[in-house]
């Protein structure tokens, strides 16, 4: 495998009538859900081989995910069914604006988080060039020591880890189990990606100023090669022992404000897989994340490699070369 990831799957209901609080609308399409789900849709649209670790419902719906998954090429053979009626978790969206969305999620003893250590294959994370976590498998036993069982086996095998925060306040009990279970896995993280109230989650013990500078020097003095903060329709940073490089947002009518931050990730990665200078990477990921967010889905929207070079090249031959570049 190029990459294995580990965490949530989830059932995304989208609204179909645009602009309407959920207590208006009426219409929904179903998707396949979950940040590490929808990354791993995007890295095997973009030419990956792609495994998961995972748990789902052993109903319909578990169905329609590894239907979903095989369909995609996506490898599930490590991904179990439950077998005491956890369901997998409903995300019901929110768009009220281009602008302005919000998400509700039903958490309550859902099929990710029954992760067991002993679905944890040790050959399978040795034999893939990168092993990604979700935070979100952090946040309740025994997903969380399955996580950690799989931190550990990827130190042993040299295999790098990337840590997506995927912060989702429904799944955990309080502030501190945010800031010590991701913590701990970021200090075995080769990368680390998270928005700057994720990594302020992240740090609420570490004593740092709340900086961006400060946040990559800690990191980046534990383990982490790369450490991407990012600032929404700011853009992000990438900071890796050379220095810092930044990234704008392309030019894009949005629909909805969420499903970019997966789409950056998948084709981020893509470029680190195919060993890219990191602006190449990032801008690649910014484009990704620009084009999901003008979309109605996240996983069944998740661009390929030709789509997304022509959107750059489309969106450079309207603003100019360095659109994206800050």
């Amino acid at each position: 495998m190029d990459i294995v990831l580990l965490g949530r799957v989830a059932i995304d209901f989208n609204p179909v009538d645009y602009f309407k609080t959920l207590a208006e609308s009426t219409t929904f399409k179903k998707y396949l859900g979950g940040s590490p789900a929808n990354i791993a849709v995007g890295m095997a649209r973009l030419g990956h081989r792609v495994g998961f670790l995972g748990k789902v419902s052993d109903d319909r719906f578990g169905d329609f995910v590894t239907s979903f998954f095989a369909n995609e090429t996506i490898d599930t053979s490590h991904i179990t069914r439950c077998q005491n009626g956890e369901c997998l978790g409903l995300t019901f969206t929110e768009i009220l604006s281009p602008t302005e969305s919000s998400i509700l999620m039903y958490r309550e003893g859902v099929a990710d988080l029954q992760l067991h250590p002993d679905d944890i294959d040790a050959d399978y994370i040795a034999g893939a060039k990168m092993l990604l976590i979700s935070g979100t498998a952090l946040s309740h036993s025994p997903s969380r020591e399955a996580a950690f069982k799989a931190i550990l086996l990827a130190g042993q095998s040299a295999t790098p880890v990337v840590l997506d925060a995927d912060y989702r306040p429904y799944s955990w009990q309080n502030d501190d189990e945010v800031a010590v279970y991701t913590s701990m896995a970021a200090e075995k993280a080769d990368i680390i990606l998270g928005s700057r109230d994720e990594f302020d989650r992240m740090e609420r013990f570490a004593g740092l100023d709340g900086t961006d500078a400060a946040s990559a020097r800690h990191w980046l003095q534990k383990r982490a090669k790369i450490v991407i903060i990012k600032h929404g329709k700011e853009g992000s940073t990438a900071y890796t022992g050379d220095g810092s490089y930044s990234i704008k947002p392309f030019p894009v009518e949005a629909l909805k404000g969420f499903g970019g931050g997966d789409g950056y990730a998948s084709a981020f990665l893509h470029g680190v897989l195919a060993g890219w200078d990191i602006m190449d990477a990032l801008e690649f990921g910014s484009a990704a994340a620009a084009m999901l967010v003008a979309s109605h889905a996240c996983s069944q929207d998740m661009p390929t490699a030709q789509a997304i070079r022509d959107f750059i090249a489309q969106k450079k031959a309207q603003y100019g070369d360095l659109v994206a570049r800050a």
